[in-house]
């Protein structure tokens, strides 16, 4: 019997509930009169305010799959394959969201690290089990999860300088810290190389993610010139990385722009 909207109704309500709960946190940290991602803890590796706009794509794009999951094509894979995780990964963006918007960095950095490990488990699904079938699938199950797959490895990166390194404001930087940060921004490119070589033709959004927030460490960080100038590098060669990406996928598809299909393996084997 084919599947109905009503198949699944109380965890496709739950996601609904979850994700303006989720989107609401992101918009108080935008929105409020504290200004956070401007009053944010400065690190030699804090990106300019900027990098935070791709949250505003991630939600437009979650939208998207809240409402294609009430369809046949996209409760198999949100109902049936991510199922309880979405909600999971909702409240744990939240809570964290509202940690880090209170500089609280280092419990922010430890739930850091629990929203990576729930996107992970995501995008090991959606990747792994659920090939796009269609362009729906491709734009509310597989960018968005490529997209914030990408960005949690990041923010994981951004708070642990914040939990632990020291403020930019007030301490210049040691040699120590540039040694931090140098391979702080060695593994978000090295991140990148990875999603574009994972299959024949990459994991493109997750790469543009990382090779955007690169490009805003060095928009960013120009009080010490070695730290700009190796940013400047590291983003030269994600771009590298995306434009990788952006041929393999246009040469295996034959000029069409997939996003993913069912070859490509997650970063984290048996996540």
């Amino acid at each position: 019997m084919a599947d109905t909207w009503t198949d699944g109704l109380l965890l496709k309500l739950i996601n609904v509930v979850c994700y303006l709960f989720f989107l609401g946190s992101n918009i108080y940290t935008v929105a409020s009169p504290t200004g956070v991602y401007y009053s944010t803890k400065l690190t030699y590796i804090t990106p300019a305010p900027w990098a935070f706009l791709i949250w505003s794509l991630i939600h437009l794009l979650l939208l998207g799959t809240v409402i294609y999951q009430f369809f046949a094509d996209g409760k198999r894979t949100i109902i049936d394959g991510i199922s309880w995780r979405f909600p999971l990964l909702a409240v744990l963006n939240a809570i964290y969201v509202n940690v880090w918007a209170r500089h609280h960095y280092i419990v922010a950095f430890v739930l850091a690290l629990f929203v990576s490990s729930a996107v992970t488990h995501i995008y090991y699904i959606v990747k792994k089990h659920h090939s796009s079938q269609n362009t729906a699938d491709e734009l509310f199950t597989h960018l968005p999860f490529s997209l914030y797959h990408g960005w949690t490895t990041v923010l994981v990166v951004l708070t642990a300088f914040e939990a632990f390194g020291v403020d930019a404001l007030e301490k210049p930087a040691g040699i120590w810290t540039k040694v931090f940060v140098f391979l702080g921004m060695f593994f978000l490119e090295a991140t990148a190389a990875t999603y574009a070589f994972s299959s024949p033709e990459g994991d493109l959004p997750a790469s543009i993610a990382i090779a955007w927030s690169l490009w805003a460490i060095f928009a960013q960080q120009t009080s010490d010139a070695f730290i700009h100038w190796s940013a400047l590098g590291f983003s030269i060669l994600a771009l590298v990385w995306v434009v990788k990406g952006a041929f393999g996928m246009s040469r295996r598809f034959g000029g069409h722009v997939a996003l993913s299909d069912e070859e490509r393996a997650p970063l984290v084997p048996g996540s």
